[in-house]
């Protein structure tokens, strides 16, 4: 079912780490939960940055080096400046891209913005709700299964308790997917438990329970464990083939996001 309301007591993971990127697709409540998490974890400004440019790197190494031209976006966020469906277009203009959200705001945006590209679109649901997702009429006219696609799972596992089994969730995915076809996960992690545990508390408070938790490393390695992991390896996203020495100055400290690029191998 969408969600139409706007509930403007309550922090949007999306919007909030929109506003970390400095966007403008925010209210109030999200500008305080974030000046909050800047507290608790002071380079969080910079933990967004490189995931969106992880994103947009990965996304042309996928585009240009693998040949993929269809890719599902879970948990997508707001959209903002060089989106999926841009940067795979720019190397081949029928590249096809369906974002997956249940956040209002980013599905009305969303929706504006995609309102004339026949080539992508954008589906209100939980990204755990697989059989909606894969049963909905806009996947089935833009992915081909028999294909090779990419499966984003950009910066959002984190957002899943773990009673949603983010790992299990990824796995059903790629049993959906052909042979040949790519995985992308990245997540929030930290090797200091007492970081895991304040920004934990505070993401779920702020929320209303909205979120799961930060992890540590050896939680996204595992999702990896079926997949054909590609070079450089799971890293810190700011290592993963960086195309900036400027952009790799801006580190995060206390918490990284971890992850990389898998590829789904041939059944036996």
């Amino acid at each position: 079912m969408e969600r139409n309301h706007v509930d403007l007591s309550v922090p949007s993971p999306a919007r909030m780490y929109d506003r970390l990127l400095g966007g403008s697709n925010h209210y109030e409540v999200d500008r305080a939960a974030c000046d909050d998490l800047l507290k608790a974890a002071p380079t969080s400004r910079e933990i967004a940055l490189q995931n969106r440019w992880f994103l947009q790197r990965v996304v042309r190494v996928l585009a240009e080096d693998h040949g993929i031209r269809q890719f599902l976006d879970f948990g997508s966020g707001l959209p903002t400046q060089r989106n999926v469906h841009q940067i795979a277009q720019e190397v081949d203009d029928e590249s096809r891209v369906v974002y997956i959200d249940n956040d209002p705001v980013v599905l009305a945006l969303g929706r504006s913005l995609l309102d004339e590209n026949d080539n992508t679109s954008i589906l209100s649901a939980d990204m755990t709700d697989l059989d909606t997702i894969f049963g909905h009429q806009d996947v089935a006219r833009l992915i081909d299964f028999s294909q090779p696609a990419a499966a984003l799972f950009i910066s959002v596992l984190h957002c899943l308790p773990d009673s949603a089994e983010p790992k299990a969730l990824v796995e059903r995915v790629v049993r959906r997917l052909a042979p040949g076809s790519f995985v992308v996960v990245c997540q929030l992690v930290s090797d200091d438990p007492q970081v895991r545990d304040s920004v934990t508390d505070l993401m779920l408070d702020k929320t209303g329970g909205n979120w799961g938790r930060v992890r540590e490393a050896a939680d996204v390695e595992a999702i990896f464990e079926k997949l054909q992991i590609q070079e450089p390896g799971l890293v810190d996203v700011t290592d993963w083939r960086p195309d900036s020495e400027i952009q790799q100055r801006q580190r995060s400290i206390e918490w990284t996001e971890f992850g990389g690029l898998g590829r789904v191998p041939a059944q036996d």
